[in-house]
């Protein structure tokens, strides 16, 4: 028996599917498809909670920007540079100072991106009829899910 795939609640095996309770022959599956099902309220939490993160990572460089832009004017206009000059470099050493603070909030957003923004179904045809095994908001999760199916599928029918 060969693993193709284990977590909590799913385990394929070259011998059978085991998800949500059920446990189904790789031999006795006929065919093997996947699908967009219903959006969740998760899902839409987490597009919306995307959203937001990106916004808050998008307005800092943008108020700095419109910031050393007034800065600028308004030292033309003086004649004063040195203390805008000041300002600005204190500005860039401090940005910089932080810059490694955006590791936890962009592996937020790398995170969103993998799990997606849609729910996932794996079918198959078992037995003659169509049975829904899988249903799952995580892309990454599904998708191993659906090549580890695959691979069983595979393996067990010859001349494929």
């Amino acid at each position: 028996m060969v693993l193709y795939y284990r977590d909590d609640a799913v385990q394929v095996t070259s011998d059978s599917i085991q998800a949500g309770g059920q446990v189904i022959p790789i031999n006795e599956v006929t065919y093997v498809w996947h699908q967009k099902g219903r959006t969740t309220l998760a899902v839409r939490g987490r597009v919306l909670g995307r959203g937001v993160l990106v916004l808050l990572l998008s307005l800092p460089p943008l108020v700095g920007l419109v910031c050393v832009l007034s800065l600028a004017w308004s030292a033309q206009d003086r004649g004063e540079w040195l203390p805008a000059l000041v300002v600005l470099v204190a500005c860039v050493v401090i940005a910089l100072a932080l810059t490694p603070f955006l590791e936890i909030p962009l592996g937020w957003l790398d995170r969103s991106y993998e799990r997606g923004n849609r729910v996932h179904e794996l079918w198959m045809q078992y037995r003659g009829q169509e049975v829904l095994v899988l249903r799952t908001p995580d892309a990454l999760r599904f998708g191993q899910i659906y090549r580890a199916v695959q691979r069983a599928v595979e393996h067990d029918t010859p001349g494929r």
